[in-house]
């Protein structure tokens, strides 16, 4: 059913990147500043029902109405994920890939800001093309976006593995349209008993060896 794998394409939110804060410490820590004393749970709770409010009225950082992330997200908050981190296992993933000969590519339901963010993390430079659903004008679960990329890789579905921690964004779109598709569950509570234990990953340490089986 699979071709020999050439290509592995990336999520990045909670896949390869994490936010360091919650939006409510974030936004608390800069309320401080200027003086005002909001509980943390309070702005958490607002920006959430902000953000599904936003998400709901304008889709995908509002590219149908001529939005676009920037002035999207000044609609909602300001720099929500600027402080990313890296999972310890992330980096050592992308090398391993890389020692296989493999490229790399990213999809991920992100705007524009991703590129400056990958850089400095120090990981943009792995990557051979970077799709957001912003410069896609789609988001996943939406096939469209895997189907760019695929056209972004040059082969066939069956020589592109994905890996990503949404079961149907990025598991189960994937494998619809033929690529070798990996759920990555770190807490290990997302477990459908639909995804094969040889496409469930705990951390990204297992990736390599996992492709490497696919490679040949």
């Amino acid at each position: 059913m699979y071709g020999r794998v050439r290509w592995v394409l990336w999520d990045v939110k909670d896949t390869l990147l994490r936010v360091r804060k919650s939006v409510g410490e974030q936004y608390c820590q800069e309320a401080r500043r200027v003086g005002l004393n909001v509980p943390a749970a309070e702005i958490e709770s607002a920006f959430r029902c902000a953000y599904r409010q936003h998400s709901r009225l304008y889709p995908n950082y509002g590219m149908v109405q001529g939005l676009g992330g920037q002035a999207w997200w000044a609609g909602v908050v300001q720099n929500t994920f600027s402080q990313c981190g890296v999972f310890p296992d992330s980096e050592k993933a992308l090398q391993g890939c890389v020692s296989l000969g493999l490229q790399l590519g990213v999809v991920s339901n992100f705007d524009n800001r991703l590129e400056g963010i990958l850089r400095g993390c120090g990981m943009l430079s792995y990557f051979s093309f970077l799709l957001t659903s912003e410069m896609a004008g789609v988001a996943k679960p939406d096939p469209a976006i895997f189907q760019l990329a695929l056209q972004r890789c040059g082969v066939a579905a069956t020589s592109v593995a994905h890996i990503g921690d949404h079961y149907t964004n990025d598991f189960r779109t994937a494998r619809s349209l033929g690529i070798h598709g990996y759920l990555i569950d770190r807490k290990g509570d997302t477990r459908p008993p639909e995804v094969p234990t040889q496409y469930r990953l705990c951390s990204l340490d297992e990736l390599p060896m996992r492709l490497q089986q696919d490679t040949h």
